[in-house]
């Protein structure tokens, strides 16, 4: 009975660029709508509207950060992210070799 209601969630699937890049033609072509779009190719229309406009920002018509930029971003913050953890070992390595030496 704990189940009655509950949807399992669809697990999580990654599309290619060219095929982001179909959908949004399809949306900018007129002819359908992004519901309509996205029923069609069993997407969610939260994606589709998501990639048209990621897809209006890359084309210079938006503001916002381009998908080559998101990607930089999140490269940096990994990389900051790593570099931060390197410095905390390095500070308990310190703390504890200076207890060792007295």
């Amino acid at each position: 009975m704990e189940s009655m209601g509950k949807k399992k969630p669809r697990p999580r699937r990654s599309f290619t660029p060219e095929f982001k890049a179909e959908i949004v033609e399809l949306c900018r072509r007129g002819d359908r709508s992004v519901g309509q779009v996205a029923k069609d190719f069993d997407l969610t229309e939260t994606a589709v509207r998501l990639w048209v406009s990621q897809a209006g920002v890359d084309a210079g018509e938006r503001d916002g950060l381009t998908s080559n930029e998101r990607e930089e971003l999140a490269a940096l913050r990994r990389e900051n992210r790593r570099l931060r953890e390197d410095v905390e070992v390095l500070k308990r390595a310190t703390a504890f070799f200076a207890k060792e030496t007295r």
